[in-house]
């Protein structure tokens, strides 16, 4: 069987590739928007075709990748039958299987996280994937879409605890760098659900947890419960080949700092801070050109059409909403520098002034 374990760093999640090298079929858990290119890339090159992607919950941190694979690969899309989303092809119950060639899934119901999560069990139960109901040594939130102590306990106990001791579990989401545990070491280390943990006691302790919601939540949220078609319902059109670029569920493409470094001298880099920032401590692109955000619609005309144009500020803000700018102005190959000159400098690449 080929198993990846890809992450998301942005929101921190983990998405799972499960392939039948046999057939050659594969199933995609909890995958990204933002990281469908990436996916998609890997897919193709192991030689596999994507038959499902499979949801373990509505997700609150980011945007589900499901309706983008769906109109690329032609993939079909499965989430749970209480979870509330529309426009998936297959609604799950509790004990249903899903195959990819010679291979299985169970479908067991795992709610708490909220009313809707899913945990899949491989066919000879040596792998688990738990969404956000069981993390590595802690558990997904409660206080939110449905969220439910009680039934979390249960869920953990009854659902995923049972499983072989030697059953690793694959989690949503890890904070730490962490990347799997098993059944016998949350039963014993997990320290909330774990050991001698009661009822009460995960509950009193969940109750004051006082955890700030999520910064996409609403976003996330009504996006996912269309199984990630945006409004517009038109996906984004074909991917450029003048550099790696990433698409995001905002529409705007973006570059990392080694990508836009590889490409200088065929781009235009196009700077849209204020003019005491270009010559101030992070210093600029060699051959950027300055022209402020406020100036920008005015002043589109002084960029070539010919070559693509990249839009750099702080920290991406400016620059993203600059792209939206020059694609009304008529731009068509457009690019955002991720992380803008913060990260530019932080990963090394060179500039001109700026202090040391």
């Amino acid at each position: 069987m080929v198993f990846r374990q890809l992450f998301d760093q942005q929101s921190s999640t983990y998405t799972y590739l499960l392939g039948d090298r046999r057939d050659g079929e594969a199933v995609l858990i909890d995958p990204v928007f933002e990281q469908v290119r990436r996916d998609s890339a890997l897919i193709c090159e192991l030689g596999l075709r994507l038959v499902w992607t499979l949801e373990t919950h509505i997700h609150a941190d980011h945007v589900t990748g499901a309706w983008l694979l769906r109109e690329r690969l032609g993939s079909r899309i499965a989430v749970s039958a209480a979870s509330g989303a529309a426009g998936a092809d297959r609604y799950l119950p509790a004990d249903d299987t899903i195959g990819f060639g010679h291979r299985r899934l169970q479908v067991r119901a795992t709610p708490g996280h909220t009313g809707g999560c899913l945990t899949f069990v491989l066919d000879d139960r040596s792998m688990a994937f738990t969404g956000d109901c069981l993390f590595i040594r802690g558990s997904g939130r409660t206080d939110f879409q449905q969220g439910d102590a009680q039934a979390m306990y249960r869920s953990v106990h009854d659902q995923i605890f049972t499983l072989p001791e030697e059953c690793l579990l694959y989690p949503g989401h890890d904070y730490r760098g962490l990347t799997c545990t098993s059944v016998a070491e949350e039963r014993r280390y997990n320290p909330r659900l774990g050991g001698e943990i009661a009822l009460p006691d995960f509950t009193g302790y969940m109750k004051n947890l006082r955890l700030g919601h999520p910064k996409l939540l609403d976003v996330a949220v009504p996006a996912n419960l269309r199984c990630g078609r945006p409004d517009n319902a038109e996906p984004p059109s074909e991917e450029p080949r003048w550099a790696p670029l990433r698409y995001s569920f905002a529409g705007i493409w973006e570059i990392d700092p080694h990508g836009l470094e590889e490409a200088l001298a065929a781009v235009q880099v196009l700077d849209v801070r204020e003019p005491d920032e270009f010559t101030g401590p992070l210093g600029h692109i060699d051959g950027a050109r300055l022209i402020p955000l406020g100036e920008l619609a005015d002043r589109a005309g002084e960029l070539s059409r010919e070559r693509p144009v990249v839009a750099v500020c702080r920290a991406g803000g400016r620059s993203a909403q600059a792209t939206v700018i020059l694609q009304q102005a008529g731009f068509k190959e457009i690019a955002n520098l991720t992380g803008g000159m913060l990260r530019w400098r932080a990963e090394g690449h060179s500039v001109e002034g700026g202090s040391a």
